[in-house]
């Protein structure tokens, strides 16, 4: 099938990495991944009235553990500031990427576009803070590409 591009936007929050764990939690009970248990063909697991309930049931799937769910599930954790990313982590996008990407550390939702190919690898992903009009932190832009 081959890695598929994921991008959510969640409100802000101080604590990114509790973000990424209700953002993971949503997506999970929505069914809004893909899953191919229960010997359904591989599509959205919405579908599936047998699908996971929980992360642990998720990756216990050795469909899952091979080939991803191709979305946010398949993160482990947002890395600390200078901190090498690794498999399946999420890496903020720094203030020099910002500048570079969209002459501005202060991004918006408009800014998305322009920062979406700094998640350029499999099982990787980043996140930035997107700021309202006023320049207040509004929301948290998850994007990357995953699954196999």
């Amino acid at each position: 099938m081959g890695a598929s591009a994921w991008d959510y936007y969640v409100p802000y929050q101080p604590d990114i990495n509790a973000a990424l764990l209700e953002l993971q939690a949503k997506v999970l009970a929505d069914g809004t991944y893909y899953w191919a248990g229960g010997g359904a063909a591989f599509g959205q697991a919405v579908h599936e009235e047998n699908r996971p309930t929980s992360m642990d049931d998720l990756w216990a799937d050795e469909t899952v553990q091979s080939e991803g769910t191709h979305s946010i599930l398949d993160m482990e954790r947002v890395v600390s500031p200078g901190e090498r990313p690794g498999f399946a982590s999420v890496e903020p996008v720094t203030p020099d990427e910002a500048r570079g990407c969209a002459g501005t550390e202060i991004l918006t939702r408009e800014h998305a576009p322009l920062i979406k190919d700094l998640a350029s690898r499999r099982w990787y992903g980043r996140c930035a803070v997107l700021h309202d009009p006023d320049g207040h932190p509004a929301e948290i832009y998850f994007f990357g590409y995953s699954g196999d």
